[in-house]
């Protein structure tokens, strides 16, 4: 099973090195995380010990156990699901990086709680990209305030912007959400905000995103295979 886990992840490197290629992106610009929620601990071992630190999860109080288990390997762990306030505190003190914050008020608590011993918390702003009544997220128009009100914030660190576009199987359809996504970044860019990430692109669509400037895509059935 470990060396199944290590072609896995090894294939998903390689359609990420091969797009870079592709589309005219620089030779390693592309980081993966792995995403490894409701996968046990056993398996991200095993995909840590082909090479992989950077790990996503969704779920706070599962996530919290697997890093007890797993301490001794120094991973870097990101949270990318929706945050309740009730949870705030400790994906503060725990977690490297936060892709789903979808309200400034989220922010605030995320900040007030970060421990000064640690360095600044990286967030992303998660962008309902699709407008779908389902998914989290905040709406494009909504972006530029909330953006320049995290980026004040000082015990966080606003990296970039993340979403989750709809599925659609079509190459050239999966490219204008993450094109869009691409644009807003450049938006605020252009009006001082030091932004670097693009946090976009699954298992499906990682082509896609790579294609439209994602820096890091999130990247969890083509290694972990489906979820029970």
């Amino acid at each position: 099973m470990i060396t199944d886990y290590a072609a896995r992840l090894h294939a998903v490197l390689a359609r990420i090195r091969a797009a870079e290629q592709r589309f005219g992106r620089p030779p390693e610009s592309v980081e993966l995380l792995a995403v490894s929620k409701t996968h046990p601990p056993s398996a991200i071992a095993a995909v840590a010990a082909a090479g992989q630190i950077r790990f996503g999860e969704n779920y706070l109080q599962e996530t919290l156990d697997k890093m007890t288990e797993l301490a001794a390997l120094n991973l870097e762990w990101h949270f990318i699901g929706p945050i309740q306030a009730n949870k705030t505190r400790s994906i503060a003190e725990r977690f490297a990086w936060v892709h789903s914050v979808d309200r400034p008020k989220i922010a605030e608590r995320l900040s007030a709680q970060r421990p000064g011993h640690l360095p600044p918390l990286n967030v992303c702003l998660q962008v309902n990209i699709d407008k779908e009544f389902s998914k989290h997220g905040l709406d494009e128009s909504e972006v530029p305030a909330a953006a320049w009100a995290v980026a004040a914030l000082p015990r966080l660190r606003l990296r970039g912007l993340m979403a989750i576009p709809a599925p659609d199987p079509e190459f050239v359809a999966q490219r204008k959400p993450f094109a869009r996504l691409r644009a807003l970044q450049e938006r605020l860019a252009a009006g001082g905000l030091e932004l670097d990430t693009l946090s976009m692109g699954m298992s499906d669509d990682l082509e896609a995103a790579i294609a439209e400037g994602a820096t890091l895509v999130r990247i969890g059935t083509a290694i972990f295979g489906s979820r029970a």
